[in-house]
Parts: C-alpha cells; structure tokens; sequence
C-alpha cells in the first residue's frame, strides 16, 4: 500500500489479481435469492450482517484500499462493502468453507494457512471492534471518523502488525480485509460488488463472454466488445 491514492503501487496490484482470483464465483456458491438481491447502487444497500459502525468502518477501510482513480472506479463505487456483506451471510461468512477444528495456533506462518477460531463472520466482528477500540485509544475517535491520511496510517500498522489487537493479530485481520475488498472488485456483479462491471473494464477483461479465442493471439490489442456478465448483462 501506498500513501499516495494516485501512486502506480496503489492500484497496479489491480491489475495482476485476476491471476489469483477467479473472476467469477470467489467464495463459494450463491444462491438465486442473493443474486437476484444484488443492488444497482451501493448507496441504497443496507447491510444484513454488519451493525451501523461495523458498516462505517468497512466502508472507510475499503474506500482507502481501493480508491478512486481516473483508469477505474474504486471499491465504494464498485459496491464491494455489499459483496462482503452479502458473503457474510452466506455459507462463506459461516465458516460453511472452511476447515473450523482445532488447535487453533494463530502464529503460525501464514504459509501453513488460516490457523484462528474465528469464523469470517466473526473475524471481522472481532476485528473492527478491536481496530476501533486502538483508534479511540490513539485518536479519541474510531477509524471511519479519522482523516483519510490517519486511515491510510492505521491499515499501514495494521498490514505490518505493528498494532496489538486484542484476540487476533493484525496481519490477519488485515489481510480477510484485503483479500474479500480485491474479491468484491472483481467478482461477477450477481455477487453484489464490480458494480458495472467497473473492474472487468479497468483492466480488460470480457467476463463471462462464451467466446474470445480469436482475441487470445492478438496481446497488446484492445478487447472491442466490452465484458458480459454470468446473467448475460453489460454494462
């Protein structure tokens, strides 16, 4: 991360996440129901999991992650603090996904993988109160109150772990953090973030078209025909 919202470090990392990230279906399945409840306007959402300052401060944290720029739209517009809430609902945010027995040993190497007793659900519930809890401390206001450099300050300590957070460490935290913020950019719309498809544009990619082989063999050339969603949208 970098200090600068408009430094190449900020939002590059964007563009090369589609090697890691399948960009269609990142959390597991979704359900009629939560397809059809995606909204067109993240403004209009109202969370179903996550409390008014739990909903506050995940917006604040996304919106610093990934801002705004002239080559995209950042994670606000893009409706990812919907996406997260939504998953946290869904068999993902209830650790339906994953392996839940113990022992638990939260500091081992995050090569030897998730290692905490918290569900997703729970993990950001813990986390966001405890980050809160060392910003009134530090600051005398919780983190969405902050400045945005004081914000950009808190996720750098955060992603470095030099904050103590009670019940968890901050690495781990920050990192559910960043890695369901760069999930909801670039998921299929049916799973309530990449509004229009806004990070599929950034970056070039034709979504869930059924065809694009003649465009394989053709590198450095702009895609013409825009991406198309799993329902057959466009933007």
């Amino acid at each position: 991360m970098s200090s600068n919202p408009d430094s190449p470090s900020r939002r590059d990392f964007l563009r090369h996440s589609l090697a890691t990230l399948p960009a269609v279906g990142l959390l597991g399945p979704v359900t009629l129901a939560q397809a059809q409840g995606a909204t067109t306007e993240g403004a209009s959402y109202a969370p179903r999991y996550f409390t008014e300052p739990e909903w506050a401060f995940l917006k604040a944290a996304v919106d610093r992650l990934i801002p705004a720029g002239d080559d995209g739209p950042g994670a606000l517009e893009s409706g990812v603090p919907e996406f997260i809430d939504r998953e946290m609902e869904a068999a993902y945010g209830h650790g339906g996904l994953w392996y839940m027995q113990g022992p638990f040993v939260p500091d081992t190497p995050p090569t030897l993988g998730y290692q905490l007793r918290f569900t997703p659900r729970e993990l950001y519930r813990t986390g966001i109160a405890a980050v809160d809890g060392w910003c009134r401390k530090q600051h005398d206001k919780p983190f969405a109150a902050l400045e945005p450099e004081a914000r950009d300050d808190v996720l750098h300590q955060l992603e470095k772990g030099t904050v103590a957070l009670e019940q968890l460490p901050a690495t781990a935290f920050f990192g559910q953090l960043l890695q369901n913020t760069k999930e909801g950019y670039f998921a299929d719309p049916m799973y309530g973030g990449n509004k229009n498809m806004g990070g599929w544009k950034m970056i070039g990619f034709p979504g869930a078209r059924a065809d694009y082989a003649d465009w394989i063999e053709q590198p450095g050339k702009a895609y013409p025909f825009g991406p198309v969603s799993i329902r057959g949208d466009k933007p």
